[in-house]
């Protein structure tokens, strides 16, 4: 038989095979099934690039791999940027500084930095119980590295933010990491609700209701010898600075001031009204910053958020709270 013949003979079988093969895959696996196996192999951008479960080095808190975005500011990386060199003292009682780095997508340093609330970077230290808090604001050197002089009140575990925004992006972004503080202590974490807080003679207390997943307004009220101070002076922008963490793993939330920036010269108070977003239910530690005749107080406050403004009777059905439930 010449080849051209035999050629087309043997393309004649192989048709016929085929088209018996997928007679009998259709007659034997239904159609929506070939589907349901198409979509199963459908990869998520990590599986594609070969990151199995727990192997994605930025999700705070480790463990494996989850669907949930990290929480806000337990990073040590987030798009692109990374808190490097952290340096501090080892123990209490040591005078040094407390230095950091930050680097950006190209693993360079960042020295372009955008103002927010007045500076560049903004650097918070808090024990893992919520005590020892405190805010500054570092210089950078010409090769990016911020430094501020830095001594331990105490020992311990402690979590130290950074909080900026990179100019590249003009987008804010919060990391943070653990440095821990030799010697011995005693945790000493909120055992409860503090809506009430005295600082330097100053007296300060919240009003409002903090709703796990939404914009909730807090209303923050100071007093000294029972009279309403009204010489609020602006701080970082505003009237008061607000932080507020997350308690038990002091995640990071953005809290804004409502109302127009303060002009120069201009005061305020005795209250400053807060818009936070509590991402979960729990506990958050608040802790205020205000300015009084130049000088700086901060005021620890605590609250637990609330299921919403309305409440449930005994059938589960909600109501309105009435004009005399008690916050």
């Amino acid at each position: 038989m010449k080849a051209p013949v035999r050629l087309g003979l043997y393309g004649l079988v192989l048709v016929i095979v085929f088209a018996v093969a997928g007679f009998t895959a259709n007659a034997v696996v239904p159609e929506e099934t070939v589907r349901s196996w198409a979509e199963d192999t459908e990869q998520s951008p990590h599986q594609a690039e070969g990151h199995g479960e727990g192997d994605d080095p930025e999700v705070a808190g480790g463990g494996g791999h989850s669907t949930e975005e990290a929480a806000p500011g337990l990073g040590i990386a987030e798009d692109g940027y990374r808190l490097t060199t952290v340096n501090a003292p080892a123990e209490t009682g040591s005078e040094g500084e407390l230095s950091l780095t930050v680097t950006g997508p190209d693993g360079n340093p960042v020295t372009d930095f955008q103002r927010e609330h007045e500076e560049e970077l903004h650097l918070i230290a808090v024990r893992a119980d919520g005590q020892h808090f405190r805010h500054v604001h570092p210089e950078m050197n010409a090769d990016g590295t911020w430094s501020a002089p830095w001594e331990w009140d105490a020992a311990g575990s402690y979590r130290v933010f950074a909080d900026f925004v990179p100019g590249e992006t003009g987008d804010g972004v919060t990391l943070s990491t653990t440095v821990q503080v030799a010697g011995d202590y005693t945790p000493a974490p909120a055992g409860g609700t503090v809506t009430e807080a005295s600082v330097d003679g100053f007296d300060v207390d919240v009003t409002g209701d903090l709703v796990a997943g939404e914009a909730s307004e807090l209303t923050l009220n100071i007093t000294r010898d029972g009279q309403p101070v009204t010489g609020l002076q602006p701080y970082l922008g505003a009237f008061g600075h607000l932080v507020a963490l997350r308690d038990g793993d002091l995640a990071y939330l953005h809290v804004h001031p409502q109302g127009n920036a303060p002009q120069g010269g201009e005061t305020s108070g005795p209250e400053i009204v807060f818009e936070a977003t509590a991402p979960t239910e729990g506990r958050y530690l608040l802790y205020l910053d205000f300015q009084v005749d130049g000088q700086v107080h901060t005021a620890p406050l605590v609250l637990d958020t609330t299921t919403g403004s309305g409440t449930a009777d005994e059938s589960g059905a909600e109501h309105e709270e009435g004009a005399g439930h008690d916050h």
